[in-house]
This record gives structure tokens, sequence and C-alpha cells, in this order.
């Protein structure tokens, strides 16, 4: 059993791995931040070799494959993975315990449709936990970037395939820091990064849906205090334009790229499950009330790119503040 320590979206996991296979996957989404540190947990993940199904006698139909007993929860192929996952919540830190127990059509899948399958694992077994119980902290997931520019932290919201990803690359490569690619955690204040690497297109790494490919995260910092929020969308024009918008549009902009993010699309029910077997935080996470607590504290815009991609933030951001 291979013991690990990874640092995302502002918990601390203690992993633990009975299945090479697992361990690999998992070393490849943290993207190099694995250690052995001494640091103290708050989350337990727990992949264990048994091939038998967790015992449910004494245990209450919860839905269709899931049964719950005070705060104890057994869900059966946990978001199409082929994993079985017992959760344990109790006066210590939550126990996320995984077995691997395949149906035919679950091994088929994942011999087809290789980079999904690794995508689906990941977030069961670590992304998906740590989210939920960031939510039971008080956090929301957001489909959002928070990266700097200068000196100015900005959050960077809109749904996937407009230009955010392109749009942090060029400021990692000046020398900017992000939490992370896609996802994060926020209280409305904060940030936290879910640790992954890019998927951005022209990469060297993994295969990735939508043309994309895998490559390591520059500049990661594990959180940020965005100053202003930049709605990015897709623009026609030769130039980039940028202009102050309302909370409301940023709050929106938010909210509904967040829920339109396929990264996510599975967590709403594996979120609610967790919370009506445990009676632990709420069936749904608070992303409206964060999404709105962020764009009333900040001053928003919206960016409308240019058709070619090439601009960074610092050009068009300064010039327009120099004459305001």
């Amino acid at each position: 059993m291979r013991s690990l320590r990874l640092e995302t979206a502002g918990e601390v996991v203690a992993i633990e791995t009975g299945l090479p296979w697992t361990g690999r996957l998992l070393e490849e989404a943290a993207d190099g931040t694995l250690g052995s540190s001494s640091t103290q947990p708050t989350i337990s993940i727990k992949v264990e070799a048994e091939r038998a199904p967790f015992p449910t006698a004494g245990f209450s139909v919860l839905t269709r494959g899931a049964w719950s007993r005070a705060g104890d929860v057994v869900v059966e192929d946990v978001c199409g993975t082929g994993l079985d996952l017992r959760l344990v919540v109790g006066t210590d830190i939550p126990k996320f315990t995984f077995r691997w127990r395949p149906r035919p059509r679950r091994r088929l899948e994942g011999a087809l449709l290789p980079s999904r399958f690794h995508l689906l694992v990941r977030a069961a077994l670590v992304q998906y936990p740590v989210i939920w119980w960031a939510s039971v902290q008080g956090r929301a997931p957001l489909h959002a970037v928070a990266c700097t520019f200068g000196e100015a932290v900005a959050l960077l919201a809109g749904p996937g395939g407009v230009g955010k990803s392109t749009l942090l690359k060029a400021e990692l490569e000046d020398g900017g820091s992000a939490t992370s690619d896609n996802l994060c955690v926020g209280d409305g204040r904060a940030v936290w990064g879910l640790v992954e690497p890019m998927r951005i297109e022209g990469a060297g790494g993994r295969k990735m849906p939508h043309g994309r490919a895998e490559t390591p995260l520059t500049g990661r910092v594990s959180q940020l205090v965005p100053d202003r929020i930049i709605v990015v969308r897709r623009g026609e024009g030769d130039e980039a334009r940028l202009r102050p918008c309302d909370a409301e549009t940023a709050s929106r902009s938010l909210v509904s790229g967040t829920y339109m993010a396929g990264e996510l699309r599975r967590f709403w029910g594996f979120a609610a499950t967790l919370a009506a077997g445990t009676g632990v935080g709420p069936s749904h996470p608070p992303v409206v009330e964060i999404a709105r607590s962020f764009a009333t504290r900040v001053p928003c815009y919206e960016l409308d790119l240019a058709r070619r991609p090439g601009s960074r933030l610092a050009q068009i951001v300064k010039p327009m503040e120099a004459t305001a």
C-alpha cells in the first residue's frame, strides 16, 4: 500500500492505494505535486485491492445503487467508473474507500475511450470528494481561472472553449501565477485551485478530448484573492475589447459557466447522494451565493478576445485603467 499527500482545493488529502494503475493515474493527475508531507490531512482516500462488495447489511436504501447508515454511505459504480465507494463521516476526517469492481461494459468503455476514462476516474477518486468536502466547509466549485498579471489578480469567468486557458498560458509564460487552469473552489473572497495539468491545444502530453493535450501548469500557487472579475468571450474583431460590466452579469457568467462545465456534469448527483446519506453539508454547494459575493466585492469587466489569439491581459487592461 503506497501512501502520499496531495494539497488541492484548500484541502490536504492523505492517499493510500493498493492498485498500481490508480497510483500511476493519480500521479499524472497531480501534475508533480504528490508528496509524502507530514501535514495533517483533512480528507482520507484509500484504494483497496479487495474485489468483494462493501457490506450493506443493516443499511437503508438511499437510491438505486446507494445505501446509508448513520454517516456511512456505500455507492456502487460511482460516477460510472467501475469503482465502488464507501464514505464514513464521523468525528474524525471523512474517509473515502474505493474498490475496483467494473462490469464488462465499464471495462469496454475504458478501453475504447481511455482519455475520458482517465478524467472520470481522477474526478471520482480525488476531485469530487475534495470538492464535496470543500462545500461542507462553505466553499463552492467554480469553472473559472484565478491568475496574476503584474500586480493584479484576475478571476476569469466564462464557459469552456472561449479562450481562458490561452490567456492563462500567455501570462504564465511571462512569469505570472495561477491556482489552476480550469476548476477551483472559492468562498467569495479567496480562490483555491484544483490541482491538475493544463489542457491546451498543441501540448505534448496525454491527448484529451476537444483536440487538447495535457502539459504541466507552471507558476502554480495554492490560493489567490482576486481584485477583479473578467468575463471572457470569443470576439470577431481584429483587436481585443475590454469594458466594465455590472455585478449581475459577472455573477451570471460565473454560475452559468460552472453548470455548463463537462468536468462537473456528474458532480452534482455525487454531492447530493453523499449529503443525503451522511446528513453532512449542503445538498447543493452555494455556487450562486459565492459567485454573487465575488462579483459584488470587486470591479467587473467583459473582455471580447480578438479573432486571433495572442493578446495578453496586461496589454488589454492597463491601457484602459490608464484612461479611467
